[in-house]
C-alpha cells in the first residue's frame, strides 16, 4: 500500500541567494539550507522547497498562500518592504490591490505579488484554518 512518510511542495527560482533574501527578510520564513536548495518552514508546520533552476519560467498561478488576520496590515507592512502588489482586470482591486470579499464578490480578501524570481503568491485574509 501507498503510504508517504512526508509531503512537500517545490518551485524554482532563477537566483536561489536573491530569493532566498526576499523569502527570509521581506516575509520573515524560517529557511533550512538544503544542498540542493533551501527548505522554509511554513506557518502552520507546512514545508516549501525552493531550488535554482538554469531555465526557470515563473509560475503562472499563485504558488503560495500566506495566511493573515489584517489584510490591509499587511499589505501596508509588505510595501513598507518593498514589496508591490499585482492588479489584475477583472477582480475588483482596490488602490492598494487588494480583492476584498462581499456580498457581491464572496470569498477572502487577497492580494497578490511577485518574488524576485516573478512567482506569484498572495497574502489572504482569514483564519489558521
Amino acid at each position: 500500500m501507498f503510504e508517504p512518510v512526508a509531503a512537500f511542495s517545490g518551485f524554482s527560482v532563477d537566483d536561489l541567494a536573491k530569493n532566498k533574501e526576499f523569502y527570509t527578510k521581506t516575509l520573515g520564513l524560517k529557511v533550512d539550507d538544503d544542498t540542493m536548495g533551501v527548505s522554509f518552514r511554513l506557518p502552520g508546520g507546512g514545508k516549501l522547497f525552493m531550488y535554482p533552476k538554469e531555465n526557470h519560467q515563473p509560475a503562472s498561478y499563485t504558488m503560495l498562500n500566506l495566511v493573515v488576520a489584517d489584510i490591509d496590515k499587511a499589505v501596508d507592512e509588505l510595501t513598507s518592504r518593498g514589496v508591490s502588489f499585482e492588479h489584475y482586470e477583472g477582480m475588483y482591486q482596490d488602490k492598494k490591490g487588494i480583492a476584498r470579499g462581499n456580498n457581491e464578490h464572496p470569498s477572502p480578501s487577497i492580494a497578490w505579488f511577485k518574488d524576485p524570481a516573478g512567482n506569484i503568491l498572495s497574502i489572504i485574509e482569514g483564519s489558521q484554518s
